[in-house]
């Protein structure tokens, strides 16, 4: 039968990993067995990289801590060797770092894991490892919004370089747009230059059909005379 000093180092122990598991926002438990002493301090580098917890422990201790924490279904995965890794910080990181690990050595195997109080299945570990860190995605924001930027800040040094003014590049362009307007306007000003032609034609036929009644009234004075002197 344990002691009682034996028993509060286990107490000490299990409240310890219960406040761990309670900070984490992931952690992913693996079996370490058949790693080298030099290739677990590999994995404890890469992990201590990434500001990941990583320890050994006892599965008895680990299940009492998980069940205070609601994590109960993790005892399905506690047999063998435990270890487990644990972020407060990035959410990726501990399912990243084994998965890659785990790729270049086969000893490693990820047996279960959890998310933001939830037990994580084999599948949905993958998926998370595969997610671009916290990091990477804050890289990919700041570099779209830095495009932008960066596209004007070019476009200044070309001024500068180039000894031009804001005010000259801007009357570059006004009058490079004032060069193309008139010759797209120009057609409809061509349009309105032909119809008074056309209305002048339309309007000089009524005085052409008006001669002839002014013929008619000259010859009927001629018709009238003759009948006079008969």
């Amino acid at each position: 039968m344990p002691s009682a000093k034996v028993l509060e180092a286990k107490k000490a122990q299990v409240a310890e990993v219960i406040d761990v598991l309670k900070e984490a926002q992931t952690g992913v438990i693996v079996d370490y067995r058949g790693l080298t002493v030099e290739e677990d301090t590999n994995l404890r580098t890469k992990l201590r990289e990434a500001n990941v917890k990583y320890f050994v422990i006892k599965n008895t201790l680990l299940l009492r801590a998980a069940k205070e924490v609601g994590l109960e279904a993790l005892e399905e995965a506690l047999h063998g060797p435990t270890a487990i890794a644990v972020s407060s910080e990035d959410a990726v990181a501990p399912a990243k770092v084994l998965a890659d690990y785990a790729k270049e050595n086969d000893k490693l195997e990820i047996k279960s894991g959890f998310m933001d109080g939830a037990v994580m299945t084999l599948d949905e570990i993958k998926t998370l490892a595969a997610t671009p860190s916290f990091e990477t995605l804050i890289a990919k924001m700041m570099g779209s919004l830095n495009s932008p930027i960066s596209a004007l800040a070019r476009t200044l040094q070309a001024i500068v370089d180039g000894g031009k003014e804001i005010s000259d590049l801007v009357a570059e362009k006004a009058g490079e747009a004032s060069a193309e307007a008139p010759a797209e306007e120009a057609a409809p000003a061509e349009e309105k230059a032909e119809a008074p032609a056309e209305e002048k034609a339309e309007e000089a036929a009524p005085a052409e059909e008006a001669a002839p009644a002014e013929e008619a009234k000259e010859e009927a004075p001629a018709e009238e005379e003759k009948t006079d002197a008969e």
